[in-house]
């Protein structure tokens, strides 16, 4: 069935000429109609314009199998592109959070088997079956936020056998839900405890078992690596990385959360999709992605719930540099996946303008995610992934109302959800 959207009071995020991503001063420019249209044809972008346009409206109106939707007051966005997220997991970490308020720091945590030791301990314990079933469930709430593309690491598992579990699970998530989802096998998220003090044979497992196995049964789009202080370091990174392009994954990195680690550096080096959290990032990270085509990827919900310095966005974005946003949606340092959210905290904690912070969470994100060919802005050709507001006064309210839910209607795969 066809959609027409009429009476669009802005209709954000439209192209005529779409770009792959946007970059330093670009990214404060948006790109709307006001008092607008949009039809949606075959699960794609086909046609937009304005209502003034009577000509053009008439035409499509003689499909008889159209179904209008009138969105008087209302504005049409762009679906957000999570790129970054741990969503597969058994379990919350409330009393992790009670310590992190006592002042024990996140390597703290960890060294006494929290952290993601905790997660990977619960996740061993649980079925394929029970990792889908709540799986499911934050896809639904995430969808009910906006969001219409999403990328879901491993990372819990830690061992071949529980790595291999949490991609499959993914890989059942891709066949039932409307969401487009990428997979990322992240092994290298932390050292298991099996392997304290042995931290070479735990990589060597990583290079020699769990990608060939990863690669055998097609489960993953990229590879990541944790390469900061205290996880794994710059040659480690590079070997498992080495070891991943050579059967397909491209490569993206946790870089720089807990300390200047060099870690944007290799994920340049080795032509990484998106580094990903960024605290520390000085001249020396800037310089390096400015001719790059990695996509510095923000995560400020981590930021905000551990307490930590916050990127220099505005230096970041000022030097001509493009960046995304992403939930980090995880049990343990950003128990949330909204995506409003992230985009208030754009605005508030990176003082982003709407305009940017709206750009940092459509089309930079999808091109962090691999996806930004088919979504993360509305252009003809395009999957139909949006979402129609409740009646807001401005693009602005949209970051600026932050703590409630402004969508109205889910559209996905041009099939209202």
């Amino acid at each position: 069935m066809s959609i027409l959207i009429q009476n669009i009071k802005e209709l954000i995020g439209a192209e005529t000429k779409p770009k792959l991503f946007l970059k330093g001063k670009e990214m404060s420019a948006l790109k709307t109609i006001k008092n607008a249209w949009l039809l949606i044809e075959n699960e794609k972008f086909s046609a937009f314009g304005k209502m003034t346009d009577k000509e053009s409206l008439d035409r499509i109106l003689k499909n008889n199998k159209l179904k209008l939707i009138d969105a008087g007051g209302k504005m049409v966005f762009p679906s957000f592109c999570d790129s970054h997220t741990h969503l597969v997991y058994v379990g919350s970490r409330e009393i992790e959070y009670i310590d992190k308020i006592k002042g024990l720091s996140y390597e703290e945590i960890a060294k006494r088997g929290g952290g993601i030791l905790n997660s990977a301990l619960r996740l061993h314990k649980a079925s394929e079956e029970e990792l889908v079933e709540t799986a499911v469930q934050r896809l639904k709430e995430i969808i009910a936020y906006g969001t219409g593309a999403v990328e879901i690491k491993s990372g819990y598992g830690l061992s071949t056998e529980d790595e291999l579990k949490m991609l499959r699970v993914i890989k059942k998530l891709k066949g039932i839900s409307p969401l487009t989802i990428k997979a990322t096998f992240l092994g290298a998220h932390a050292v298991p405890a099996a392997y304290k003090g042995k931290q070479s044979e735990y990589v060597d497992l990583i290079i020699n078992e769990m990608i060939p196995m990863v690669a055998a049964e097609e489960l993953a789009d990229f590879i990541d690596v944790f390469c900061d202080k205290g996880f794994f370091t710059e040659e480690e990174t590079e070997k498992m990385l080495m070891a991943g392009m050579k059967y397909g994954l491209r490569a993206k990195i946790h870089a720089n959360e807990l300390d200047y680690s060099n870690g944007i550096q290799v994920g340049v080096k080795y032509n990484a999709l998106s580094v990903d959290h960024l605290e520390y990032t000085g001249a020396r990270e800037i310089a390096c992605l400015l001719d790059s085509e990695t996509m510095p990827t923000l995560l400020p919900g981590a930021a905000f719930f551990l307490g930590m310095p916050y990127a220099p966005v505005r230096k970041m974005i000022d030097s001509g540099l493009a960046v995304a946003m992403a939930s980090d949606f995880n049990p343990g340092s950003s128990p949330s996946g909204n995506m409003q959210l992230i985009l208030s905290m754009g605005c508030i904690k990176y003082r982003m303008l709407p305009e940017e912070a709206i750009n940092a969470v459509t089309i930079n994100s999808a091109y962090a995610m691999g996806v930004s060919e088919e979504l993360g802005s509305i252009a003809i050709g395009k999957t139909a992934n949006v979402f129609i507001t409740k009646p807001i006064p401005s693009y602005e309210f949209m970051p600026y109302s932050y703590g409630s839910n402004k969508v109205e209607t889910v559209i996905l795969n041009g099939k209202i959800i």
